[in-house]
């Protein structure tokens, strides 16, 4: 027998060996999850699934950010990811959160936010832009499915918004990517820091204010059905801050500059105060004087 036999005897060996293994190991997760163990698994009941359609948008999306607390601290609970969860939702729906996300690779909103099976209805595309089809799912989501919060997630150093502003010829239906996120450079220029970082944000803010000119979504925020931020994902630390009304590119970079939450900073920045008073956001970090100090 020459040696390529030997070696290839050996090689189908350890191919059956690992084969039978991976199949062993699978058998035994399988078990875990299947209908006939299910007795034996412990149910998932966290905040997002006690809530209802009579809780306020308020209180569901802190149930949502304390999800990405638990990411971002790398204390995860995996929240129904379960085969109980799976057979819960599987006929029908009813998230409580609609998110509108950048479709890189980088960003799984699921765990980002620690969630699972029918939790979250998310829509994803390049440079999170608000396209008709884009505005008609959140629509839908909000309106016949009954999300209460919708959260326009873009992220650091995305690449539709870099793409746009370097304004090279692109092939294919990419302009059309690009044509969206355009409008929203105009209130980056001029601002200090990271040209890129602030185009990022600015597009956020943008898209956020196409998604509240839609009049299904105007009645349901007016009615306080509905409530719509701006999120920020960081590539670094992992964390979702977040924008909300009238929150402009500029004070969105100072908030998360000094770890503030932004409706402190706009508040502050609108009574133009310098009382000592500490934010009851951030009590560690800033009070007003020093948020006016640093624009």
């Amino acid at each position: 027998m020459n040696n390529y036999s030997v070696a290839r005897r050996k090689l189908l060996q350890l191919g059956t060996i690992a084969l039978g293994t991976t199949i062993a190991t699978k058998a035994t997760a399988f078990q875990v999850y299947s209908p006939q163990k299910q007795e034996t698994i412990k149910e998932t009941t966290i905040a997002l699934d006690t809530l209802d359609e009579n809780s306020t948008p308020e209180k569901i999306l802190e149930e949502l950010l304390l999800g990405n607390q638990r990411f971002v601290t790398n204390k995860p609970e995996s929240r129904n990811q379960d085969y109980i969860r799976l057979q819960e939702v599987a006929k029908e729906q009813k998230p409580l959160v609609s998110i509108m996300s950048c479709a890189d690779s980088r960003i799984p909103v699921e765990v980002i936010f620690d969630r699972g099976f029918g939790d979250l209805f998310v829509v994803r595309d390049a440079g999170n832009i608000a396209t008709p089809e884009e505005i008609g799912s959140l629509e839908f989501g909000a309106a016949v499915l009954g999300a209460k919060v919708l959260i326009v997630m873009g992220h650091e150093r995305c690449g539709a918004v870099d793409a746009t502003i370097k304004g090279s010829p692109v092939p294919g239906q990419i302009g059309s990517l690009l044509d969206a996120i355009r409008p929203s450079l105009a209130k980056a220029k001029g601002l200090p820091g990271d040209p890129l970082e602030n185009a990022c944000k600015a597009n956020i803010a943008y898209q956020v204010e196409k998604l509240k000119a839609s009049p299904v979504l105007t009645d349901l925020i007016a009615t306080g059905k509905l409530k719509i931020v701006g999120g920020y994902y960081d590539l670094d630390n992992w964390s979702v801050p977040l924008m909300s009304r009238g929150c402009d590119a500029k004070s969105f970079n100072l908030a998360t500059r000094i770890g503030c939450n932004v409706d402190w900073v706009l508040a502050a920045k609108s009574i133009r105060t310098v009382a000592k008073t500490v934010c009851p956001h951030c009590r560690k970090h800033f009070g007003c004087s020093e948020i006016l100090g640093g624009e």
